[in-house]
This record gives structure tokens, C-alpha cells and sequence, in this order.
């Protein structure tokens, strides 16, 4: 092992040397590939003059049919959901690693990113304030995916004998196709799932994170970083690999304090600047429903504004990726369902509030200024916002920036970890080798330029919904059986309260 991480050092070394022509490199090899793959699998087709990307469409109508064929669970659960999560269910001799909180945390640090701060900016740019309400609206019916996958995630996990446990897209691919006598394609399913998460977590669940990071603590630090990438990398590289050396229970105990704590730290600081704009919050507000209908933004009117809003709540929230599930898997449950019932909170949390939130921020900002960011978008377009009334904001978003990289560094290590083992096996060794490339992975993100690499990794992250949504389809009448079943039992009583 020593040797392994010795490697990977010197490697390290040589690219911080040779930066420029590494990246040349691999830009050059990969920029076809990346082409090539995201032609593929963002295909977009016209509509009144909005491009719609197919993948968004088949994670919308999916979200739709789950909302409805659940019986709007969205809105029924979300009591029992936080009664949950409190632990007032919790059985202490239930099987699983981690409590509903800590699974909730550890699958919120994996969505709450950079994309909730600069994301809703760039939505708000192209699709105008109305946007926003399609978000909220994407957000509410991703709740409903989430209830089936995580349901899932749990009931077709796999407990290993060291009494650590495995689940995911993967094993109810597979699994739940063999029960229906399609043995084959369940097992390609399962492992095309598999891969694609590995990649996914090497691309944009670590490299992305660890560069964008990067980029947030020079540009607040004047430049001062420069030439010093390597050394920024290896530091969160240390950091990363402490925390998930541990396993689960160790990023679980992570995550259940740094999420809420950088959920509170960036929402207060964005309502404080709502309430100085409060003048402008009423029209804000009445700029996002006219705006989703009428529509205000470039391409598409309204039809524009409502596809960017969907398109945006789908990549910040991961409803229908499945990825949420891996995490839910380790719950200390006996009842599949109620993991479903916790993960409705995940898109509330991550679209509902946080991102609604930050787009107050632009919004009342752009009433009160409508030239507030200049050209500016994404981060920048945020930090302007916040800009105007604090001089010295760069500082804690760049910490916050931080933090969002780091928790969702965590969380996706631990995603990728069970694509490898359940493609390598669960076997110790492997488990090491794996981490000590995803935090060499960290560090790199940091030195090179992302590019093409990055896109390949985003594409198949997104592709592996196809997959996945197919599966949730031929598995929601489990589902459904799973959680009329468990209302029963709570009417008569045999799940009880233990808090």
C-alpha cells in the first residue's frame, strides 16, 4: 500500500511540473470522446424554439408518474418524514450502519454544491425569474423519485459479513429484473450502472468539487494561490482521505454535523440580504409566476423559462440518478420504506429552500438593480448579489464554496466506492486502493484543467438515469405494495414510536 500511495505522489509531482502539456494531453485525446458522449446523451429537440435536452424529459415524466402512482406521497409523507428523521421510529435493534439523519445528511452534502449558489444564477440569466418556479416545481415531483429509488435501495441491499452493508441502483437492477426472469439484462444493467457511477464520482463528485474549491480560495485571496494548486490539492486530499478511510460511519458523522451546518451558514446570510431587499420582495415574488407563464427568458418565452427551471432542479437535486440511494442503503432499518419517506426531505431541502432561496437573492437584487452583476453569471452573478450590501461576502461564500465541495467530495467517494465493489468485490484491500485513487483524484483537480474529462464524467452520470428510471418503472409496484403495507402496520400499531 505504501508503494500505491508512493506512485501516486511521484505522479502527482510530475503534474504539477508539467501541467500545461498534461492538459494539452488530455484535452486532445478526450475532446471527441466527450463530443461524442454528450451528443449522445444531452440529444436535445426543438420545441417553439427552446432546445430540450431528452434526458431532462425522461427524468420529468418519470418524476410525474411516481408523484401520481404513489398517491402524491410528496405532500402525504413529509410528517412522517420528519418524524423520522427526529428518530421517533428508530428501532436500536435494526439492521443497517447508520441512523435515517445521518443518511438524510450524507445524501444532502451529496447535492447541496456549487450548482445551488451559481446554477440558479445561470437559470435565472437564460430563463428569467420564472424559471425559479419551475425549479420549486421540479423539486416537488423529484420527491416522489427519490421515494421510490431510496424505498428500493434499502429493500434490495445486500448485508456482507463483516455486518457492513451494500445497495443501490445496482443491486435492484439486478436483482429486481432476475425476479421477473430477465437474469441477463439485470446483470448488464446493474454493472453499466456500476461503472457509471465510479466514473461519475472520479469526475463531477471530486475533480469538479476540488477544482472549483480551488478556484473560490485564490480569487478571494487576490491571485495568492497561484502556481499553488498542488499544494491546496494534496491538503484537501488529506483532509477527504481522513474522513472516508472510516467507511460510512465515519462520512456519516461527518456529514449529519457539516451539512446542517453550512445549510445555516450560507441561508443566513442570503436572508439577511432578502430582508435588505425587502422592499423588492414583493416584486420578486410576483416576477417569478408571471415570468413562469408569460415568460421573460431568452430562449422559449415561457416554455424556455419552464425547461430551464426542470432542467436545473434535475441537476442539483439527482432525483432519478439514483445516487441517493447508495447512501440511504446503509440505514439502520427493517422497514424499506421509511428510508423512502426520509429521502422526500433531500430535493425539499436542496431545491425548495436553498436554491428558492438563492434565487431571491437575484431576484429582489435585480429589482432593486437591474445592473447589479454586470456581465456577470453563475457564482460571480451570486456574489454580486451579496456584494451589494457586504463588501467582505467573497470571503464566507468562498468558505461556503468550500464546504459544499468538501461534503459532496465525501459523499460521492462513498458512491463510487460501492460501483467498485460491486464490480471488484467488497474485499478490504480494494476498498483501500479505490479511496487512495479518489483522493489522488482530489488533488489532481486542483492542477489540471478539467475540460473534456470533465464532461465524459457529467454525461455518464447522467446516462445511468436511463437505466435506473426504467427499473424504478418496473419496480414501483413493489413500492407501492411496500408502503401500503407499512401504513398498515402503523395503524395497528405494530410499528411503533421508540422516542
Amino acid at each position: 500500500m505504501n508503494r500505491i500511495i508512493i506512485a501516486l505522489l511521484a505522479t502527482l509531482a510530475l503534474a504539477s511540473q508539467a501541467q500545461a502539456g498534461i492538459d494539452e494531453s488530455i484535452n486532445a485525446f478526450t475532446a471527441p470522446i466527450a463530443h461524442w458522449v454528450g451528443t449522445v446523451v444531452f440529444f436535445k429537440i426543438s420545441i417553439a424554439g427552446a432546445q430540450l435536452p431528452l434526458v431532462v424529459l425522461w427524468l420529468v415524466i418519470g418524476a410525474v408518474f411516481f408523484t401520481v402512482y404513489m398517491g402524491f406521497i410528496n405532500l402525504r409523507g413529509f410528517k412522517h418524514a420528519i418524524e423520522l428523521v427526529r428518530g421517533d421510529y428508530a428501532d436500536p435493534n435494526s439492521a443497517g450502519e447508520v441512523s435515517h439523519f445521518q443518511a438524510l445528511a450524507t445524501a444532502v452534502s451529496g447535492t447541496v454544491g456549487i450548482g445551488n449558489i451559481g446554477g440558479v444564477a445561470i437559470a435565472v440569466t437564460i430563463g428569467g425569474a420564472g424559471a425559479t418556479f419551475w425549479l420549486i416545481l421540479a423539486g416537488f415531483l423529484g420527491m416522489s423519485t427519490k421515494f421510490v429509488e431510496c424505498t428500493l435501495g434499502v429493500k434490495y441491499r445486500t448485508e456482507n459479513p463483516d455486518g457492513s452493508v451494500s445497495g443501490g441502483p445496482m443491486y435492484y437492477l439486478r436483482k429486481g429484473f432476475e425476479e421477473r426472469g430477465m437474469a441477463g439484462f439485470g446483470r448488464f444493467m446493474g454493472t453499466f450502472y456500476a461503472i457509471g457511477i465510479f466514473v461519475g464520482a472520479l469526475g463531477i463528485g471530486n475533480m469538479f468539487q476540488s477544482n472549483q474549491a480551488y478556484v473560490q480560495l485564490n480569487t478571494v485571496t487576490g491571485g495568492a494561490l497561484d502556481g499553488y494548486g498542488w499544494l491546496v490539492g494534496l491538503i484537501l486530499a488529506g483532509v477527504v482521505f481522513a474522513v472516508i478511510i472510516g467507511g460510512i460511519k465515519s462520512i456519516a458523522r461527518v456529514t449529519e454535523k457539516v451539512v446542517p451546518f453550512m445549510a445555516i451558514f450560507y441561508c443566513f446570510f442570503a436572508i439577511i440580504v432578502i430582508l435588505l431587499n425587502f422592499t423588492s420582495l414583493p416584486m420578486a415574488i410576483s416576477n417569478i409566476f408571471t415570468g413562469a407563464f408569460t415568460g421573460e427568458g431568452v430562449t422559449g418565452g415561457a416554455l424556455g423559462a419552464l425547461i430551464i427551471g426542470f432542467q436545473r432542479a434535475v441537476f442539483s437535486n439527482e432525483a432519478g440518478i439514483g445516487s441517493a440511494s447508495i447512501a440511504h442503503a446503509a440505514v439502520r432499518t427493517n422497514e424499506p420504506v421509511t428510508e423512502g419517506y426520509v429521502s422526500l426531505l433531500e430535493p425539499f431541502i436542496d431545491t425548495i429552500v436553498i436554491c428558492t432561496i438563492t434565487a431571491l437573492v437575484i431576484g429582489t437584487s435585480q429589482v432593486a438593480d437591474p445592473n447589479f452583476a454586470g456581465d456577470a453569471t453563475g457564482v460571480a452573478m451570486t456574489s454580486a448579489a451579496f456584494e451589494r450590501h457586504m463588501s467582505w461576502f467573497p470571503v464566507p461564500l468562498a468558505f461556503a464554496a468550500l464546504l459544499f465541495a468538501f461534503s459532496t467530495m465525501i459523499s460521492w467517494s462513498y458512491y463510487g466506492l460501492k460501483g467498485w465493489t460491486y464490480l471488484f468485490g467488497e474485499g478490504q484491500f480494494g476498498q483501500t486502493v479505490y479511496k487512495v485513487i479518489f483522493c489522488a483524484f482530489v488533488a489532481l483537480g486542483c492542477i489540471v484543467q478539467l475540460g473534456p474529462i470533465l464532461d465524459i464524467s457529467d454525461a455518464l452520470v447522467f446516462l445511468i438515469c436511463v437505466p435506473n428510471i426504467l427499473g424504478l418503472y418496473f419496480l414501483a409496484p413493489i413500492v407501492r405494495a411496500e408502503m401500503e403495507a407499512y401504513k398498515a402496520k402503523l395503524v395497528t400499531g405494530e410499528i411503533r414510536k421508540y422516542a
